[in-house]
C-alpha cells in the first residue's frame, strides 16, 4: 500500500442500517488512490448495507461518506450525478440488461447521461470492452456469454465514465477458480495501468490475498469494524479469532474441534 497517495475514500463515524435502526455503528476506514480495500466479515454482518451507502444508495444514519475530497451525502441531499460518475459500480450478477447486446449494455449509460454523438459513443464502449478482454464480443447478447464474460462486460460497463473508484460486490461469486483467477489479474492490471482505486465485497480466500492491499473486517456481534490490515498480515497476527479462522481454514478447523 502507498501511503503516500492521497485518500480517495475517507468513511468517518459512519452509522448504518434501516429504519432508523443502526446494523453497523461508528465505522471508520480510508482507502488510498491505487490501492484495493476488501470488504470482509461473515454472512449478514452488514458489508452490503456498507456497500449500499458508499455508492449513494442508502444514505447513512450518521457520520460521512467522503468520495474524492467531495461529501458523498451533502446537507441531506441526494448524491450529485457529477460525483457519481466518478464511481464504478460491478454488482454481483453483472446486472447486464438480457435484450440488449454487450455494445449496448455498456453504451447505455453514456447514451442516458452525456451528450455524445453515437458513433463516439460506441467507439468508447469498444475501448472499455477492450480493457476487459471482450473484443469481438459486442454483437453477443448476456445469454450467451459465461459467468466470467457476463462479469467483464459489467466492468466494461461500469468503465464507462472513466472513473476514479470501482466497488465490486462478490466479483468473483459464481465462477469457477479459473475465470475467478482470470477477474483478478484483470483487476490488478486495471489497478496498475489506469491507477483506479477498487472497494470489493469479497468472502473469496483466493481473490482476497491476491487483489487486496488492505482489508477491514466487520464483526458480527460487535456491529462494527473488528480489525484492519493487510490480509496476509491478519491471517497469522490478528487478535481475533474471528478473523484468523476466517482468513485461514486450518484455524477455522482448529476453533471447531
Amino acid at each position: 500500500m502507498n501511503s503516500l497517495s492521497p485518500k480517495v475514500v475517507e468513511i468517518k463515524n459512519l452509522n448504518v442500517g434501516y429504519f432508523h435502526l443502526p446494523i453497523l455503528k461508528n465505522v471508520n476506514f480510508s482507502v488510498n488512490r491505487g490501492d484495493c480495500l476488501a470488504i470482509l466479515g461473515s454472512s449478514g454482518c452488514g458489508k452490503s448495507t456498507l456497500m449500499k451507502s458508499l455508492i449513494g444508495l442508502l444514505r447513512p444514519l450518521q457520520g460521512e461518506v467522503v468520495l474524492c475530497n467531495e461529501l458523498l451525502w451533502k446537507g441531506g441531499k441526494d448524491p450529485s450525478p457529477q460525483l457519481l460518475h466518478k464511481l464504478g459500480v460491478l454488482y454481483q450478477s453483472g446486472a447486464l440488461w438480457s435484450s440488449m447486446n454487450v455494445l449496448d449494455n455498456v453504451s447505455l449509460p453514456l447514451q442516458m447521461f452525456t451528450r455524445l454523438s453515437k458513433f463516439e459513443i460506441r467507439e468508447i464502449a469498444r475501448y472499455k470492452l477492450s480493457l476487459v478482454g471482450l473484443n469481438g464480443c459486442e454483437t453477443l447478447f448476456p445469454s450467451e456469454l459465461s459467468g466470467g464474460m457476463k462479469k467483464r462486460a459489467g466492468l466494461a460497463r461500469a468503465l464507462s465514465f472513466d472513473p476514479e473508484i470501482l466497488f465490486f460486490d462478490e466479483p468473483s461469486a459464481g465462477l469457477d477458480p479459473v475465470s475467478a483467477g482470470k477477474l483478478d489479474e484483470l483487476i490488478l492490471s486495471l489497478k496498475e495501468n489506469l491507477g483506479l482505486t477498487f472497494v470489493v465485497v469479497t468472502h473469496e480466500l483466493n481473490s482476497i490475498f491476491t487483489i487486496a492491499d488492505d482489508a477491514i473486517f466487520l464483526g458480527g456481534k460487535n456491529s462494527t469494524i473488528l480489525d484492519r490490515g493487510n490480509p496476509h498480515f491478519l491471517s497469522e497476527n490478528s487478535e481475533h479469532l474471528e478473523v484468523r479462522s476466517f482468513l485461514d481454514r486450518k484455524n477455522l478447523v482448529n476453533s471447531l474441534n
